[in-house]
């Protein structure tokens, strides 16, 4: 072999010797507990269902114990509650008509009108606008408050802020839980006139959390509260 050869040979080698080093640095080794390649088609596990919420409270203001109407149980939806935007989604595909800042100009106007009326005892007006069990659980206050001979007296200032929190639809009933801040003026007197709570001069800001729930493709277009949670 000439040395022309040998120093081919010799280049050549190290040539090898210097690839075979530097796929090893950039692969490195096999040890048998390397993880398997992940599978971008594989099925992912569902995340686990949230919590159940705590129950729906019926919360009107005045605040304190005159004019708090009882309890109210909803059944949670099944499963994790879905973000508002694919919950309007859903509604808004069930019930073509459906247009939120429509829907919301409606439910301002139904909070203050549900309020007002609770305020005032006049069970007529909240009769159409609230569920059976809603409206038994407000009918069952103002006979309480009634027979106390206390009065309310609720003057709403403005509503700030209504922005739909939930929405999904549970076989034919679509559900949109609004979230209501307002500033509003109560005061509760006994039957002698005397203030026994609030202030009729103090605006105190209140947050409300409202469920609505209508049958979608009924021929009635109003939605009923079913129930409310303080915010």
């Amino acid at each position: 072999m000439s040395s022309v050869d040998t120093i081919y040979t010799v280049i050549l080698v190290v040539l090898a010797l210097f690839i075979f080093w530097r796929l090893r640095a950039v692969l490195g080794t096999r040890t048998g507990n390397e993880r398997p390649p992940s599978d971008p088609y594989s099925r992912r596990e569902a995340a686990p269902p949230a919590a159940a919420g705590s129950e729906n409270v019926i919360g009107l203001p005045p605040r304190g114990a005159e004019t708090r109407p009882p309890a109210v149980h909803q059944e949670p939806s099944a499963g994790p509650a879905a973000p508002p935007a694919h919950g309007v989604a859903a509604v808004a595909a069930a019930e073509p008509g459906f247009e939120a800042n429509a829907f919301l100009d409606g439910a301002k106007s139904a909070y203050e009108m549900i309020v007002t009326a609770f305020a005032k005892g006049d069970r007529r007006a909240l009769r159409d606008l609230v569920s059976r069990e809603v409206f038994d659980g407000f009918s069952e206050t103002i006979s309480q408050r009634e027979a106390d001979g206390h009065t309310v007296d609720v003057t709403f200032v403005s509503i700030d802020k209504a922005e739909i929190a939930d929405a999904d639809v549970q076989g034919r009933t679509a559900h949109v839980t609004v979230r209501f801040v307002s500033q509003m003026v109560s005061a509760v007197h006994d039957r002698d006139g005397k203030l026994i709570e609030g202030s009729p001069d103090k605006v105190v800001e209140v947050t409300d959390l409202w469920t609505f729930a209508r049958e979608v493709g009924a021929r009635d277009p109003n939605w009923t509260l079913v129930a409310t949670q303080s915010g």
